[in-house]
């Protein structure tokens, strides 16, 4: 065996015949698209090629690689899958939820309604109704409003005895 120096320039001969000028011109239209590759990357890519990788092994090894990938995506297609049917489920679980809190929300509010509706509104103002005629005494004059008496005070009485007035009618 001999000694190769670091840097080892070997040259490659074109003839003019058809076969080697075929081939340069094949060579020069292979590099013109990749500018930063050179004819010696191109050769060494050819010659690892031709020498180190038997077509045997470079075949078995690609159908290898292949199906270890094909088996990585089925795995993943299987895992999005799950993961979609988990997501969707978990999802449709959250909305009949709500769709049930809605309708309860919906009957609490129709049964508030109708209580509103049914109970009878006692008002603490006196109506637009015409003025009773003033009573000569302290008390005030007593209305008719929903079947309840409501006091209302004459406008010149005093707040203290309108207040003491409210005890009144109670006693």
């Amino acid at each position: 065996m001999f000694q190769w120096s670091k840097k080892v320039v070997k040259s490659v001969t074109f003839n003019p015949e058809v076969a080697d000028e075929s081939l340069l011109s094949l060579v020069e239209s292979h590099l013109e698209p990749q500018p930063e590759k050179t004819f010696s990357d191109l050769c060494k890519e050819a010659l690892w090629q031709f020498l180190c990788v038997p077509e045997s092994v470079k075949t078995g090894s690609n159908t290898a690689a292949t199906e270890s990938v094909e088996q990585k995506i089925d795995e993943l297609q299987r895992q999005v899958a799950d993961l979609e049917e988990r997501f969707f489920a978990k999802e449709s679980n959250r909305l009949e939820a709500m769709e049930r809190h809605i309708v309860q929300l919906t009957q609490q509010m129709a049964h508030l309604a109708i209580l509103v509706t049914e109970r009878p509104i006692i008002h603490h103002q006196p109506p637009t109704s015409p003025a009773p005629t003033p009573v000569a005494s302290a008390v005030p004059a007593m209305e008719m409003a929903n079947n309840n008496y409501i006091a209302t005070p004459p406008e010149d009485v005093d707040p203290v005895i309108s207040r003491l007035s409210q005890f009144l009618d109670d006693f």
